[in-house]
Parts: C-alpha cells; sequence; structure tokens
C-alpha cells in the first residue's frame, strides 16, 4: 500500500511538472494574442478564398467569411484600430471598479475586513469564516490571495492545528471559489464585458448585465464554504499534526487589528447602512427613475447602473475609512490612493489593446459566426446538447485553465465561440459565461503556471522549509476536484429545475 501511494504522488508530481514545462515554453498573453490577431489575417485570407460560407440560423441568408487583407479589411483595420480599443466593454469597466476597490484596498480596509472576520470567528467555525471570507475575497480582487492564504496559516498555528493545511485551505479558497461571491464585484463586469462582444457576433442588439450571474453565484458561495470544510477534515486528517524542524523558527505574523482600525470598520459600516437606505429610498418609489416603464427592476436603468453604484459605495466607505484612521488627510489623498491603486493596471491595459484588436478582427471577418453555426450543427447532429455539452465545455476550460493563468485572457479566447454557439443552440450568453467561470475556477489553486502559486510556496516555506510543489498539491487537489464535482452537479441541477442565473437572466434564450 505504501509503495502504491509513493507511485500514484510520484505519477501526479510528474504530470505537474510536465504540465509547467509546457505551460513556461508558452509565450506571454499579448505575445500568444498578437499571433492570434496574425493568424486570424492569414485565415481569412485563406477562407475568404475558398468561399467558406454558412447559413445564418437567424435570417436565413448567407454568411461568408471576409478577407482582412482585401481593400475593406485593409481600412478596417487601420481606421478602427482605436475605435476597437477605446470600444471594448471590459476596458472601462475594470478600470472603474479598480478606482473603487483600489482605493479601499490601499486605505487598508480591504485588509482589516479580513482580519477582523477570521480572526473574530469562533473555534469550531474557524474553517468556515476563512472559506466564506475567503470565496468572497475576490471583491478585492487579487489582494486577497496575499492576505488571506498566510492569515490562514497564521491563525492554525496559533489554534495548534497544521498551519500548512490553514495556508492550503486559505489559498484554495480564494482561488478555487474565486468566482463565486455574495456580491457583484469586478469579475462579474469584466468577464460580462466580453460577453457581451461575443453574443453580437449572434445578436448585434445583445446586452449583458455583470447581474446574469449573480443568483447562480450567491448559492455557490454557500455550497463551496459546505464543500470546503467537509473536504479540510480529509485534508487534514492526511497531513497529520504539525511537527517543525529542529531548530527552525516559525515566522510570526502580525494579525491584530487597532483601535483605530475597529473604529475604522464600524463608520465604514454605518455609511455602508446609509447607502444602503438612501438606495432603497431612490429605488421604492413606482416612479424611480432607475425603474423601467412598468416600474420593475428586471430590466431596468438600475441593473444598467449597477456598476456606478458598486463603485460609489467603495468610494463612500473607503473615504470614510480612510479619514478615521488617518489614510487620507486631504482630498488630494483620495486621488493619489486611487492613482496606485491603478499602477498594476497598466500591464492589464496593454494587454486590453491586442486582446480588442484579436475579438474585433474575429468578428468583423465573420469567423466567430461560420465556426459557431458549423460547431452548433455538429453537436446537433450528434445530439451532443445538455449536460454533455455543459461539462465538455467545464473540462476543456479547466484544461486550458492549467496552462492560461488569466481568467480574462481566456475567456477573450474562448467567448467569441462558446457564447455564438451556445445561443445558436438555443442557450443564452449568461449561461455560456457561468459554464465557462466553473472551469475557470476549479483547477486555479493547483496550477504551477498561476502568479501566485510560488508566493504560495513562500507562505508554505515560513512553517516548512524543506516544503516543495508536491507538498502543496496534495493539500490543494482534494479542493479542486470537490469543488470542481460539487459546481458540475449545481450547474446540472440549475438546468434540470430551469432556475434564473441572477435578475433577468436565464438558461434559454
Amino acid at each position: 500500500m505504501t509503495q502504491e501511494k509513493a507511485q500514484r504522488k510520484s505519477l501526479m508530481i510528474r504530470f505537474l511538472d510536465g504540465v509547467e514545462k509546457v505551460g513556461n515554453k508558452l509565450p506571454h498573453p499579448f505575445i500568444m494574442f498578437v499571433s492570434l490577431a496574425v493568424g486570424v489575417i492569414i485565415l481569412s485570407t485563406i477562407f475568404a478564398a475558398l468561399k467558406i460560407e454558412v447559413v445564418h440560423p437567424s435570417t436565413g441568408k448567407p454568411v461568408l467569411i471576409k478577407s482582412l487583407l482585401s481593400k475593406d479589411g485593409i481600412l478596417y483595420m487601420f481606421k478602427d484600430l482605436i475605435k476597437n480599443f477605446v470600444g471594448f466593454a471590459p476596458l472601462g469597466l475594470v478600470l472603474t471598479m479598480m478606482l473603487g476597490i483600489g482605493l479601499a484596498e490601499q486605505v487598508g480596509l480591504m485588509n482589516t475586513i479580513m482580519k477582523r472576520f477570521i480572526m473574530g470567528a469562533p473555534k469550531q467555525l474557524l474553517v468556515w469564516i476563512i472559506f466564506l471570507v475567503g470565496i468572497c475575497g475576490n471583491i478585492a480582487s487579487d489582494a486577497s490571495v496575499i492576505i488571506i492564504p498566510p492569515l490562514a496559516g497564521a491563525i492554525f498555528y496559533a489554534a495548534k492545528r497544521n498551519p500548512l493545511v490553514g495556508i492550503a485551505i486559505g489559498y484554495s479558497a480564494t482561488l478555487a471559489g474565486f468566482t463565486a461571491n455574495l456580491l457583484i464585484v469586478g469579475t462579474d463586469a469584466l468577464l460580462a464585458g466580453i460577453t457581451q462582444e461575443a453574443a453580437k457576433i449572434v445578436d448585434p442588439a445583445a446586452t449583458v448585465s455583470p447581474a446574469v450571474n449573480y443568483f447562480f453565484m450567491i448559492v455557490s458561495t454557500f455550497i463551496m464554504t459546505v464543500i470546503g470544510v467537509w473536504t479540510t477534515s480529509f485534508v487534514e486528517k492526511k497531513a497529520g499534526p504539525y511537527k517543525p524542524k529542529e531548530g527552525f523558527a516559525v515566522q510570526e505574523l502580525t494579525m491584530e487589528v487597532s483601535d483605530i482600525e475597529k473604529k475604522g470598520l464600524r463608520n465604514a459600516g454605518i455609511a455602508s447602512l446609509v447607502y444602503l437606505i438612501g438606495l432603497v429610498a431612490v429605488l421604492w418609489p413606482k416612479t424611480s427613475i432607475f425603474r423601467n416603464a412598468k416600474g420593475g427592476l428586471v430590466p431596468s436603468p438600475f441593473l444598467d447602473s449597477i456598476i456606478a453604484f458598486i463603485f460609489l459605495w467603495f468610494v463612500l466607505i473607503g473615504i470614510v475609512y480612510g479619514r478615521t484612521t488617518g489614510a487620507i488627510k486631504k482630498g488630494g489623498d483620495v486621488a493619489k490612493h486611487m492613482t496606485n491603486a491603478t499602477k498594476d493596471m497598466a500591464g492589464y491595459v496593454v494587454l486590453v489593446f491586442v486582446i480588442a484588436q484579436f475579438v474585433s478582427y474575429f468578428n468583423w471577418t465573420n469567423m466567430g459566426l461560420v465556426l459557431a453555426v458549423t460547431l452548433g450543427n455538429l453537436l446537433k447532429a450528434w445530439n451532443f446538447t445538455g449536460i454533455p455539452l455543459v461539462i465538455g465545455v467545464i473540462l476543456f476550460t479547466t484544461f486550458v485553465n492549467l496552462f492560461i493563468g488569466s481568467g480574462s485572457a481566456k475567456w477573450a479566447l474562448l467567448a467569441p465561440v462558446f457564447v455564438p454557439m451556445f445561443m445558436l443552440l438555443g442557450y443564452s450568453p449568461a449561461f455560456a459565461q457561468n459554464v465557462y467561470r466553473i472551469g475557470d475556477s476549479m483547477t486555479n489553486n493547483i496550477t504551477p503556471l498561476m502568479p501566485y502559486f510560488p508566493v504560495l510556496l513562500g507562505f508554505i516555506r515560513r512553517y516548512d522549509e524543506d516544503a516543495g510543489m508536491g507538498t502543496v498539491m496534495s493539500m490543494t487537489l482534494p479542493f479542486s476536484i470537490t469543488f470542481g464535482l460539487a459546481w458540475i452537479l449545481q450547474i446540472i441541477a440549475w438546468m434540470l429545475l430551469n432556475l434564473p442565473l441572477g435578475p433577468g437572466a436565464f438558461i434559454r434564450l
């Protein structure tokens, strides 16, 4: 039995080593999308010469692939270069959200919230709180991956439990459960923008709200918390008690929340309550300008403006907390913190420039529509729809995720094919996005190509200087497996019960 376990572990590590080697050979996402754009130019020319066409399922008219090296194509690439960039829906959404969330993060509010919630948890609810806060941690974007795992490790160490397991569950909660949340956050806005661009391949008037997966993700938050707690018991049993190497000094981590931070948190909570009351007061009247013509909220100008409301809330609580703690002393400090928050977005803006060109080229040539119609017809002919299709897309996305860590980059690559394909099979863009999000999340915590994987090793080595990739994988892989199975069962249940995915968003068109 011991030999079999050793062999299985050896095979797993060799597999992950192979993934790392293959992944390291992939080009930078910028170069990858430049190459894809060039590929679209070349392929569009070849396919246009071959006069490849399909029949549009809505209009019944023939759709031909257009060449980007034709007169019209060349003029399009040059004339619309800037338009493609600034008109790319996710760009404005993400930058806006980062201004608000970034302010709250820069003044220390997000860090204090996470420490306060975790430190204040009763011992019997400790793991529950770590998972709940970790899964919802993407409200602070990637900051949660840096904050929660070391906090969880330190708390486990203080509670005389294995701190390596604490780090593993903190890391798995923030990454394997990344797209779930109790709030609508920047990730929702980012993915919805890409989905909308892809949906326009089939329906030029298509709009996709950041709230289209909200109901599903709320339920996911609680399901993944339960699954995470259940899986932790097995991981802890396998890891055994923590036995530091003789002479090894554990690096202590300060987790205290100061009195001024507590006061800032309290004031931010009061401000949130006042904001919520004000929002309800604005939305309550049937004649509210944020309701639709029939007095409803689904759909409505309110849902169309949800990013603005979320942005203002983050700005409000960030300012209130910053003023209380002294992080904001004058008006100029708000702009300074927002500027610091967006510095890390420079790489994203550069990447968006080439992603926008690739997506626009793909749409203009009709290659996305032709490919989607062709795949849709094949799937119908093979009767490969419904649950088998969903599982297939999830597993495919999961595999791609091992090599491409950026969720937005993957979706920009896959959405122009998946979204139209789902639409032509009668499924909504919201459903296509929801299925993608499941596959995108469940292997985040095991891929060595995730930018935070080396950081995770650093956290682990605070308690075990000899820990390697195998140590980490043996503790994070179980969460990836159980989260994935739970999410697949959840989406199947959603399909069988035909439940709404979000406000006004359903599985079928």
